[in-house]
């Protein structure tokens, strides 16, 4: 089906994880969506998703006007983008397709379509279980990307790409992995041919201090501090290997798209949910833990997983299905 004539909204709360997961499936879609960030009133602020009557009152003139006309498809993620998809669902008559990105933690049936990663529990007949989180990662988009930044081709080859997140509700980069992560990074630099490192804002101070100073005299490093164009696909496009602090499901799931060896970087703390995501990647081939003592990395291949394509394949034969019915 051609998606060119089709309208579509990106709902969600202004998260940019969430919202890039909803923007990758319209980029897959070929789409422009128009983004709608919601803000709801009280009591569905505190009780998306399962307050779900009163809608129409529920959206606080902060945040976007949820109001007709009516587009032909909603991707939305978030909990508190739900009152929102579902007063679409109701008001459009059910002509507006709605896809709920993420768990919504009520029943499926009240959407058209759900996706999950396969570390979520929700299931169904209209649920698609991915891999991992979907995103806006595609070969040509790090074709274009690597071409931006001529001074990492100068590097020696192989060349890792080191992914650091930080702090989140789950892990914690202290000090003491920092400096212990920054000495291990020193080593497979000083062993093997380039490296490109990034941060990012969830990078405590001091930890992106020690990083710096242990490798700032190297040549064959580059490291981005976050004052300049972002290099990240840049990195993905360039390196050989991929290593990704823990604490990023969306990091994770962008660096297996690419089908290289990834290395997942262990921090402190953990949840349960996140650490099935990493469990599931390494048992399925994609991931492997890195070594607290290690100087070679290992090569290995998988077929890295497609699920925003297949995700955006799945709405469109639902919206062919919806054309059909009201040609009929």
């Amino acid at each position: 089906m051609q998606t060119g004539n089709i309208s579509c909204w990106v709902v969600g709360e202004g998260l940019a994880g969430t919202e890039n997961q909803c923007l990758g499936i319209a980029d897959a879609l070929g789409l422009v969506p128009e983004v709608k960030r919601v803000r709801l009133r009280l009591p569905w602020r505190l009780l998306s998703p399962y307050l779900r009557c009163g809608h129409p009152w529920a959206f606080s003139k902060e945040g976007a006007a949820i109001a007709p006309p009516w587009p032909d498809l909603v991707i939305a993620s978030g909990r508190k983008s739900i009152a929102a998809a579902l007063h679409i669902k109701k008001q459009s008559g059910g002509e507006t397709l709605i896809v709920q990105v993420q768990d919504p933690r009520i029943d499926p049936k009240h959407f058209d379509l759900v996706t999950v990663p396969q570390h979520d529990p929700a299931r169904g007949e209209n649920v698609i279980v991915t891999t991992g989180a979907l995103h806006r990662v595609t070969p040509e988009k790090l074709g274009r990307e690597a071409q931006k930044f001529p001074e990492l081709h100068k590097l020696p080859a192989p060349r890792i790409a080191v992914m650091i997140g930080g702090d989140s509700r789950a892990h914690r980069l202290t000090e003491a992995r920092g400096a212990t992560l920054a000495a291990q990074l020193k080593t497979l630099a000083q062993k093997n041919g380039g490296m490109m490192v990034t941060v990012s804002r969830r990078t405590p101070f001091p930890c992106l201090a020690l990083l710096q100073n242990t490798l700032k005299d190297m040549p064959n490093v580059y490291f981005w501090d976050g004052r300049d164009a972002n290099p990240y696909f840049a990195f993905l496009e360039l390196a050989d290997w991929i290593l990704v602090t823990e604490d990023s499901v969306s990091m994770t799931s962008e660096a297996v798209s690419t089908g290289k060896p990834v290395y997942t970087i262990p921090l402190d703390g953990g949840a349960k949910r996140i650490d099935r995501f990493h469990h599931l990647l390494q048992t399925q081939g994609y991931t492997r833990i890195l070594p607290a003592e290690t100087t070679a990395l290992e090569k290995w291949t998988y077929t890295p997983p497609r699920d925003t394509a297949d995700v955006a394949e799945r709405i469109k034969d639902l919206l062919a299905k919806r054309k059909e019915q009201q040609d009929e």
